[in-house]
């Protein structure tokens, strides 16, 4: 049997870190994935998906995500029930997360923070396609930077845009 999940989206809050009775450090967390598709009205919806994290990655998680970092999940998804207060049988569906990815600079999302940006917007390249950002890392007490080139994932960007020509005759080609 196959019980994959991947899912991309932006924390809809902060993580929920816990400790069990045990120790073991859990952290709940809600990400918004948008849809491939907008409805009629042209806004695009996004699905809300609870997750939970497990031990040291749990601990990770809350220390470096905060609401609306864009966030890489894998994992599997899990269904489980219990009776609340009031007697009734509650069935709660959820994504048990095994692995999680910060998906932008720790610049990136202090920038977003600032402006006031919400979890829909997103910074825009620059003229080639791609965004600059500054990244830094404390590590004993140096500051190392770097600079990265992110993709841009819209829909509509030419990934191969500022590729140089290839000049190629047809009778070179395999098929």
């Amino acid at each position: 049997m196959i019980n994959n999940v991947v899912l991309v989206g932006r924390l809809t809050k902060d993580p929920d870190l816990r400790y069990t009775a045990s120790g073991s450090a859990v952290a709940t967390f809600t990400l918004a994935v948008n849809r491939n598709f907008t409805n009629q009205s042209g806004n695009r919806e996004a699905d809300f998906i609870n997750c939970v994290l497990w031990r040291k990655p749990a601990e990770t998680l809350a220390n470096y995500a905060r609401k609306g970092t864009l966030l890489g999940v894998t994992g599997r998804i899990q269904t489980r029930n219990y009776e609340n207060q009031q007697g009734q049988r509650v069935y709660v569906t959820e994504v048990v997360c095994e692995n999680f990815q910060l998906l932008e600079s720790k610049t990136a999302s202090e920038q977003r923070q600032t402006t006031g940006g919400g979890a829909s917007e997103y910074t825009q390249p620059n003229a080639n396609g791609y965004q600059q950002t500054d990244q830094s890392f404390d590590q004993a007490s140096t500051t190392n930077h770097q600079q990265i080139k992110a993709p841009n994932f819209e829909r509509n960007a030419d990934p191969f845009s500022d590729s140089p020509q290839i000049d190629i005759s047809d009778d070179d080609l395999p098929f």
